[in-house]
């Protein structure tokens, strides 16, 4: 009875000597997610290409804000910067309310050369009319 007690015995020290977590490979780090997270992506609103951008390019083939047809937004989720990136220009915007300012004319609210009223746009002005209202009354 001796023996097989010790022989079971040797059989689960052995079994559960497995139950351990694996260590990495010599010079792997643990997996970790990259540091943008996606938002989602858009479509481009007619006033993405209204605005007013500092830095024109110099190569006349180089796509403009004009241009994009798809807006990209990520966070970063190390800052909670958040950033809308066009497609075709790579221009990027941004806002992080918990860090310091943007550079000026890429942060919100943005300079536009027009605005949704000027361009005839009148749902867009009707949606930002009620989410204004609604901000007022205290709802979201």
């Amino acid at each position: 009875m001796k023996v097989w007690f010790s022989g079971g015995a040797m059989i689960a020290a052995l079994a559960l000597g497995g139950c351990h977590n694996p260590t990495p490979a010599s010079g792997s780090a643990p997996y970790e997610h990259g540091r943008y997270a996606g938002i989602g992506i858009y479509a481009a609103d007619p006033l993405w290409s209204h605005m007013t951008v500092s830095e024109k390019p110099t190569n006349k083939a180089a796509a403009t804000i004009a241009d994009d047809r798809t807006i990209i937004v990520v966070v970063d989720s190390k800052t909670g910067e958040v950033r809308q990136c066009g497609n075709m220009s790579g221009y990027c915007v941004g806002m992080n309310p918990w860090a310091g300012a943007f550079a000026s004319g890429r942060s919100a609210p943005l300079n536009l050369a027009k605005h949704a009223a000027e361009l005839g746009d009148d749902e867009a002005v009707a949606t930002n009319e009620v989410i204004a209202e609604n901000a007022s009354d205290g709802e979201h």
